[in-house]
């Protein structure tokens, strides 16, 4: 079974193109900045999009959505 779990996921955020796109970001984010390190304390993941995901599942990321 993969971690953290699609229905977990999709209880933080509102879509799954948001869930793309914020984990998208921040695993960019992890793998371009080596002085950013992961929010969790031991994340389970090597990979950065892994430890993003780990990241929304714990609530230590946060998006907004802008109004058009």
């Amino acid at each position: 079974m993969l971690y953290p779990s699609i229905d977990s996921l999709m209880d933080k955020l509102d879509s799954k193109y948001t869930l793309v796109t914020v984990s998208a970001k921040r695993a960019r984010e992890l793998k371009e900045d080596d002085q950013r390190g992961p929010l969790v304390g031991k994340p389970k993941s090597f990979k950065p999009v892994g430890v993003a995901l780990e990241e929304i599942v714990e609530d230590h990321l946060q998006y907004e959505r802008k109004e058009q």
